[in-house]
């Protein structure tokens, strides 16, 4: 434990199955509890706590330093931290001041840490044994029993609603209609502001509906195209995006699943989804696209998968992308629409930053729509790495 971090004594990680793995808080002095999953990212610890996909989820980090390059607040991807705690080897500082320290933002956002782990240990674990619950005790609370038996009484993850939890209660838009680009609607389930970003950089102004709107809303006049948004939980709960989803496909116009939203448009053409072993959580899966060879490595954070052989052949779909790790499906396009979907994040923060082109893509389609031109028949090929320098600047000068 970094000295400038500071600690507030022993705690807990306690794992359902009995495994007790002991460590030093340095987070918030509370308890807390949810699933446990590994992440094995060397950079991006602020991007994960605050994505709201690790809503009910206790995160691993298994590179070893963590918050040795302090806290960027551009780069956060929502309002809060989402994750229910954090788990580390080495909680280090690399600046002085507490605004720019990770261990300052779980404090403030209520988010238990605890330091001195084996990770490594801890990780090959969860390989062996798949997802776990668990428990992260607040300082001094080291009972194993105790603990153990509040791990095995955590609820279970297929079981809650955690897209409620993170949604927004009403729309927003960012942009106006004297920008002339085209509109286009974010079914917000999860949302990174990355996606934002994304859609803004190429020209589209955005639409943030909350995850109960309705197909009047998502298919108001004025939208050119439709975003669902990547977010916790199971797609298998999610019964009115699933419908939703049916009649944004029916319409036509161009649509974009991303994670979550990927899920959801899977089922609603047909298809099943399950339950991974332990999830995809990295920034290094490498994904085949089918339809051109093209390999990509990217950024992944989920814990259900699309079952590729059950997408019906009447639905228009097919599988465009597999993971080459574990030959997963990566990706679905319609055979005639302008709809594209994908497993991993191309907004990934911090990176890689291989599979941008999907925006291209969909913006395109969009802007189509937009100026009145129909829009291409399929989202087609994957096109080559753009590099934005000038949003890399922007990222280190806010650094210094």
């Amino acid at each position: 434990m970094d000295p400038r971090v500071g600690d507030y004594g022993p705690a807990l990680l306690a794992l359902e199955d009995g495994r007790i793995f002991p460590g030093i808080a340095f987070g918030s002095q509370r308890a807390g509890q949810g699933d446990l999953v590994v992440n094995t990212s060397q950079t991006g610890y602020q991007e994960i706590a605050t994505d709201p996909s690790y809503a009910g989820q206790l995160v691993v980090m298994t590179y070893p330093l963590i918050g040795n390059y302090g806290r960027v607040h551009y780069d956060d991807q929502s309002e809060r931290p989402w994750l229910r705690g954090l788990i580390v080897a080495n909680a280090t500082a690399a600046v002085l001041g507490d605004a720019q320290q990770l261990a300052t933002m779980l404090r403030e956002a209520g988010i238990p840490a605890i330091a001195g782990v084996d990770t490594r240990g801890l990780a090959r674990h969860l390989r062996s044994n798949g997802s776990l619950r668990a428990i992260l005790t607040a300082p001094g609370e080291t009972d194993v029993d105790e603990a153990v038996a509040r791990a095995r009484a955590v609820t279970r993850w297929e079981d809650q609603d955690f897209v409620a939890q993170v949604s927004p209660e009403a729309a927003r838009d960012e942009g106006d209609a004297s920008e002339g680009g085209p509109l286009v609607a974010i079914l917000d389930f999860g949302l990174k502001t990355n996606i934002v970003r994304s859609l803004r950089k190429r020209g589209a102004r955005v639409r943030i509906l909350p995850h109960t709107a309705t197909a009047a809303d998502a298919l108001a006049p004025d939208i050119d195209g439709v975003v669902f948004s990547p977010g916790p939980g199971d797609p298998a709960r999610l019964e009115g995006p699933v419908a939703l989803a049916r009649e944004v496909i029916a319409d036509g116009r161009p649509l974009l699943g991303i994670c979550l939203g990927h899920q959801i448009i899977g089922r609603a053409a047909g298809a099943g989804t399950r339950r991974l072993p332990f999830g995809h959580h990295a920034a290094n899966h490498p994904v085949k696209d089918l339809e051109t060879g093209l390999v990509q490595v990217t950024a992944q954070n989920h814990e259900v998968t699309v079952i590729g052989e059950t997408l019906p052949a009447a639905s228009g779909f097919v599988v465009s992308q597999i993971d080459l790790n574990d030959g997963s499906v990566e990706g679905l396009r319609h055979r005639t629409l302008p709809i594209e979907t994908v497993q991993y994040h191309p907004e990934g923060g911090p990176g890689p930053l291989d599979a941008l082109a999907v925006f291209d893509r969909f913006v395109r389609a969009a802007r189509a729509r937009h100026g009145g031109a129909e829009p291409e028949a399929t989202v087609g090929a994957v096109e080559p790495l753009h590099l934005d320098t000038a949003e890399l600047q922007k990222r280190l000068r806010g650094m210094e």
